[in-house]
């Protein structure tokens, strides 16, 4: 459970050191990502959510594909 922990911390952090001043958005994926969940990622354009889509997918080791 605590590796588990660490794991998430240390990813948050690796995408808050790419995703500047959207913490709470970088730990609402997280949290939804942990859930097992679903995520609709909605903002005017030019702010970086395909960034941050992008991020977390290379930080978790996921693919990544945009619908």
């Amino acid at each position: 459970m605590q590796d588990n922990l660490e794991s998430a911390r240390e990813a948050l952090r690796q995408v808050n050191q790419v995703i500047l001043g959207k913490e709470k958005a970088v730990k609402e994926v997280m949290l939804t990502f942990l859930a097992n969940g679903h995520i609709l990622l909605e903002d005017i354009p030019g702010v970086g959510k395909t960034t941050l889509a992008l991020c977390f997918s290379r930080v978790m080791e996921l693919d990544y594909k945009r619908v």
